[in-house]
């Protein structure tokens, strides 16, 4: 069921010219050079050090890498973070 669910709501968002990562809460990921990231439509923090932070998604995880990073921001969807950057990975949920 939640397949037709996902699909009808995929053509809604095109047929209403919807952004899809509203209409399907994928998350929204906005970088501004090495410095500044802010990620929408997390689920929660999972663990953060100044190295590392992983974030919930819906479908599996986010891990953001980098140096001296802190969390400025967070609110129940959002999280904006600072530091040196180096990498944003998706780590999707594995299907049993």
């Amino acid at each position: 069921m939640m397949r037709v669910s996902r699909k009808l709501r995929k053509w809604t968002a095109t047929i209403l010219d919807l952004p899809q990562d509203v209409v399907l809460d994928l998350p929204r990921i906005t970088m501004i050079g090495g410095l500044q990231l802010t990620v929408e439509n997390h689920r929660g923090v999972l663990y953060f050090s100044p190295e590392s932070l992983r974030l919930a998604m819906d479908n599996g995880e986010m891990e953001v890498t980098g140096q001296d990073l802190i969390i400025r921001n967070i609110g129940s969807e959002e999280v904006f973070v600072e530091g040196k950057i180096l990498g944003v990975q998706l780590h999707p949920k594995q299907k049993p």
